[in-house]
């Protein structure tokens, strides 16, 4: 299915919703897989632990970044550290938040795993 530049076809009858930038059905676009993947930061390796108390009501929060997992496998490692923490904790756009400071815990742990960690902030 070929597309003009002038009128591009957003929706078709036969296939749905159609990308405007290549043309093709969204089921088998591949233009938002290429911009996900160019749109991540470049990772330089390293998984930072830090603290962060903003927008939380006062409540400490640690935050691990930089993890080279897929989403099931922080699930995984996000469920074990809260074990080993003994307190909650949630995944959010590819982090792991853990209540409490807990920085001196978990950094051993993520070190364990062959993991390049630096404590971050303050």
């Amino acid at each position: 299915m070929a597309l003009d530049n002038q009128n591009p076809t957003v929706f078709s009858t036969e296939f749905g919703r159609i990308c405007p930038k290549c043309g093709k059905p969204l089921r088998i676009c591949v233009c938002k897989k290429v911009e996900n993947n160019s749109s991540k930061k470049t990772s330089d390796s390293i998984v930072r632990l830090f603290v962060d108390r903003k927008g939380r009501g006062g409540k400490t929060v640690t935050i691990i970044d930089g993890l080279p997992y897929s989403s099931d496998q922080l699930k995984d490692l996000a469920k074990s550290i809260k074990r080993q923490c003994g307190t909650g904790g949630a995944i959010k756009e590819g982090k792991i938040e853990i209540q409490g400071d807990v920085r001196d815990l978990i950094l051993p742990m993520l070190q364990k795993l062959g993991l390049v960690v630096k404590k971050a902030g303050g």
